[in-house]
């Protein structure tokens, strides 16, 4: 039997400088001890004996191991800190969600305004000059009352009420109109997708739901069919079928758009004449204006819900231009489909790219630090 062994022989490679104050002897980042090996071993029967890969291998594990174990307190402190900042702010999203879904439940002839409301905030973005975008400037009397943004002030007082309640439990600060009004469009958006659904299992499912003594019965079995199916595709793999199921169509697509979660007010109103009044615009000026920030006919179609009230009388617009019309079309038999997935998917990658033009996300938004329990005041 031949072997072949390392020792970690070399200083960690992640030592921090101690402070001035402080000698190395008592450095608050002590180096680990403890020797790392490595070590392989071969027959002696074998042709090849040990290959240097074998030996780079075994050389590079023992170094890897190394900065591993003389970096971990650091690490543990660091993802420790980080997972609690990610908990925070997705509860904190989460409550908006809730907050945002009462609202707009309430008052649901408001959605295509805060549709419209999103894509106004955002279209203010200037490529050139890297201004503007989803800001929140929207929220100016100023900007509001600009002929484009007409009728969108009920959307804008909706919000403002939903503001109010969720800063009296937000733990991390007031929440940004720039945040609150992109994360209102998602939520108006799912809704209308919810009550699509809703309509395609009533009409096409009727036999399905007569089968089921409820309602959520039927849906839950339907849910099952398209979870059988995503296990199918992945070979019977019953774990990345699950992934599947949620990573494609529309409520895993989410989770990209709420990753941008931090967005900053504006100071102040951005300049006019940077978007147009889409129920007086034509198909080319609306093109146009989607090419100047970076997005094309296919997104032009996906956004349709956000350029005026009545989708379908937009769509039919937009279907008089040779290269927006397939795009239409494919969104068209898309939304009549339960899953919804090419429209639902293409909607929300664009969106996610909108709402953070021109934005400087701050991923440490809306989190807060933790009360430490002191244990010498427990009573035992």
């Amino acid at each position: 039997m031949g072997m072949v062994s390392f020792i970690s022989t070399i200083p960690s490679l992640l030592t921090l400088p101690a402070p001035a104050t402080t000698s190395p002897a008592i450095s608050r980042y002590p180096i680990p001890s403890s020797k790392i090996c490595c070590k392989i071993e071969a027959d002696n029967d074998s042709e090849d004996q040990f290959g240097r890969r074998d030996i780079l291998k075994c050389f590079g594990a023992t170094i890897g191991m190394e900065i591993i174990a003389s970096s971990s307190t650091f690490v543990k402190e660091a993802n420790a800190a980080d997972l609690i900042q990610r908990r925070q702010r997705s509860e904190f999203q989460s409550s908006i969600k809730n907050t945002l879904y009462t609202a707009i439940k309430e008052n649901q002839y408001l959605i295509p305004s805060l549709l419209t409301l999103a894509l106004n905030d955002v279209m203010t973005y200037d490529k050139p000059t890297k201004s503007g975008g989803p800001n929140g400037s929207i929220r100016f009397s100023e900007e509001i009352n600009r002929p484009e943004n007409k009728g969108l002030s009920a959307a804008l007082f909706l919000l403002d009420d939903a503001k109010k309640e969720i800063d009296s439990y937000s733990k991390g600060g007031p929440v940004s109109y720039a945040d609150l009004i992109q994360l209102a469009a998602s939520v108006a958006e799912s809704n209308v997708c919810e009550r699509r659904r809703m309509l395609l299992f009533a009409f096409g499912i009727w036999e399905l739901l007569t089968q089921f003594a409820s309602f959520n019965a039927a849906q839950s079995a339907l849910k099952s069919t398209f979870l059988a199916s995503a296990i199918r595709k992945c070979g019977g793999n019953e774990e990345k079928g699950n992934l599947l199921y949620t990573a494609y169509g529309s409520n895993g697509q989410w989770g990209l758009f709420d990753r941008q979660f931090g967005r900053s007010d504006a100071p102040d109103v951005d300049p006019k004449g940077r978007v147009p009044q889409w129920e007086k615009a034509s198909v080319q000026e609306m093109k146009d204006k989607f090419t100047a920030t970076g997005f094309g006919p296919r997104q032009l179609a996906v956004m349709s819900a956000f350029l005026g009230p009545d989708q379908l009388a937009t769509e039919a617009l937009l279907a008089a231009d040779p290269a927006v019309a397939p795009w239409v079309t494919k969104y068209q038999r898309s939304r009549e489909t339960v899953s919804e997935t090419d429209y639902q998917v293409d909607l929300i990658t664009a969106l996610t790219k909108m709402s953070s033009l021109g934005q400087q996300i701050d991923y440490e938004a809306y989190t807060y630090p933790v009360q430490r329990v002191d244990l010498s005041k427990l009573k035992l």
